[in-house]
C-alpha cells in the first residue's frame, strides 16, 4: 500500500500509469511450520534393508524360548528340540506426490521452485505415515488389540494387576494434573518392569497439554528432565524415569475427545520404508517438468509385550 497522496500528485506506484515504483517481492520463503513426526524415533528398522516394493513380506523369525531344569548328579538329560515361530511383516502400503513446474516459471522465479516443492513434498508424506502408524495401532475404540491386556487398562501391571492406565470403556480415562503427572509417568515404567523390558530404548508420545502439565509442575525445571534446551524438530522433551518423551500431534483422539498415549521401547514396532520412485520427467502438454515420487512402507508390532497404553483425559 502506497501512501497516501495530494489531489493532483502524480501516482508513481506500481498501481499507477507510470508504474515508476516497482513491488518487491521478498527473496526468502516465508517460513512454514509442520507437525512434529515420531514414527522414526519409537520403532525399529531392523528389516528395512529387505524390501524392494509394495507387496513384498518379510519374514521375522523369532528367538525360541528354551527350558531350564534342575540337575541332580547322575540324572538323564533330557535334550529339546528347539523350534522357532516366525511372523511376517507386510509392505502392503503406498503414498505418492505429483507436481509440476512450468519451464517459465521456474526460468523467471529468484527461488528454486522445484527444492522447494520437493522439500514440502517429502515433509508432507512423513506426516501422513507418522498419521498412520500410531492410528493404525490405536485403531480400535474398545480394546487396543497390539497391546497386551496387561500392559493397559484399568488393572494394568502382569504381576501386580494394580496401575490404572485408564480404560474406553470402564472405568473411565485416568485424568492427568500437573499434581499426577509423575505418578502416571512412573506408572507406565512401573507397567514394562513387570514385563523384564529393559530400560533403554524406552519412549511415552503425550499431547502437548501433557507436555504442558509437565511443565507447569514440580518437573517444571529442566534439569529434572536431562535436558537444557527446548523441544526439537521431533518433538523429544527429555527423558523422565527412562522414558524419552516425545511429544506428538499425531497421537490417536477417540471420539470423546479422550488421549491414546503410547509408551514402550523401538523394540516393540517394526517399520521398513523405501523411496521406490523418485522421477523428474518432461511434460507432454507444456513446456515445463512432471515431478513424482512413491513411498511403500509396512510396520507391525512384533514385541507385543513392549508396547503399552495410556488412556488418558487433560
Amino acid at each position: 500500500m502506497s501512501v497516501t497522496r495530494v489531489a493532483g500528485m502524480p501516482d508513481y506506484t506500481n498501481d499507477g500509469a507510470s508504474r515508476f515504483i516497482p513491488e518487491i517481492w521478498s527473496g526468502k520463503w516465508n517460513e512454514k511450520f509442520y507437525l512434529s513426526t515420531v514414527f522414526g524415533a519409537i520403532t525399529n528398522t531392523d528389516f528395512e534393508g529387505l524390501i524392494k516394493d509394495q507387496g513384498d513380506t518379510v519374514i521375522i523369525r523369532n528367538s525360541p524360548t528354551l527350558t531350564v531344569s534342575a540337575y541332580q548328579k547322575g540324572q538323564k538329560l533330557n535334550y529339546e528340540r528347539v523350534e522357532s515361530t516366525a511372523q511376517e511383516l507386510l509392505i502392503d502400503k503406498a503414498q505418492y506426490f505429483a507436481f509440476t513446474c512450468d519451464d517459465i516459471d521456474a526460468y523467471q522465479s529468484d527461488l528454486k521452485l522445484m527444492n522447494k516443492f520437493s522439500e514440502d513434498a517429502a515433509e508432507q508424506m512423513k506426516i501422513v505415515i507418522d498419521s498412520d502408524v500410531l492410528d493404525t495401532i490405536c485403531a480400535a475404540y474398545a480394546t487396543v488389540t497390539n497391546i497386551p491386556a496387561a500392559n493397559q487398562g484399568a488393572t494394568a501391571g502382569l504381576v501386580s494387576s494394580s496401575y490404572n492406565l485408564g480404560a474406553a470403556a470402564t472405568p473411565a480415562p485416568v485424568q492427568i494434573t500437573k499434581a499426577n503427572v509423575l505418578e502416571y509417568i512412573v506408572d507406565c515404567g512401573s507397567v514394562l518392569d513387570e514385563q523384564n523390558i529393559p530400560d533403554n530404548g524406552r519412549w511415552l508420545l503425550i499431547p502437548s497439554w501433557f507436555a504442558n502439565l509437565i511443565k507447569k509442575s514440580d518437573l517444571k525445571d529442566a534439569s529434572m528432565t536431562g535436558e537444557g534446551s527446548g523441544v526439537i524438530r521431533n518433538g523429544r522433551l527429555g527423558i523422565l524415569d527412562r522414558f524419552t518423551l516425545y511429544q506428538s500431534n499425531n497421537l490417536y483422539v477417540d471420539n470423546t475427545h479422550n488421549y491414546f498415549c503410547l509408551f514402550g521401547t523401538n523394540a516393540a514396532i517394526t517399520f521398513a520404508s523405501q523411496m521406490t520412485k523418485m522421477e523428474t520427467l518432461r511434460a507432454e502438454s507444456t513446456f515445463g517438468d512432471l515431478v513424482r515420487g512413491m513411498n511403500v512402507y509396512g510396520f507391525k508390532v512384533v514385541v507385543p509385550e513392549a508396547l503399552g497404553l495410556l488412556y488418558c483425559e487433560k
